[in-house]
């Protein structure tokens, strides 16, 4: 991104991070990026109750950041943006599983050395 960014991608991008602030829905968005899931799957993975899970994944579809579809009487969820599946990598590149932060990649991720064109 070259330009500054407008007061309402601002907005929108400050709206986006408070809904993944949520340790649980940041989790569901995990595992529907992984697949496609149920509610009562995502919440047994999730460790929440179905309720709980379904208030937070309409939030979530309705920012856009998972998508639902009916199949007979279940919803499934999963994500199929392509931006919102690379912030999901992208965060979780950068902690590592204990929770640090994960060490920076060998060259920065703009440098052609790391594409290999250099």
């Amino acid at each position: 991104m070259t330009a500054e960014p407008t007061e309402q991608q601002l907005d929108v991008a400050a709206r986006t991070f408070a809904l993944l602030a949520a340790p649980v829905r940041l989790h569901l968005v995990t595992l529907a990026a992984a697949g496609e899931h149920d509610v009562g799957t995502l919440s047994e993975k999730a460790g929440v109750s179905i309720a709980t899970a379904s208030q937070h994944l309409t939030k979530l579809r309705l920012a856009g950041l998972v998508s639902a579809r009916r199949d007979g009487r279940r919803q499934i969820y999963t994500v199929d943006d392509p931006h919102v599946l690379t912030l999901i990598h992208q965060i979780f590149d950068h902690v590592a599983p204990d929770g640090t932060l994960a060490p920076d990649p060998p060259f920065p991720l703009g440098d052609p050395r790391a594409r290999g064109d250099a």
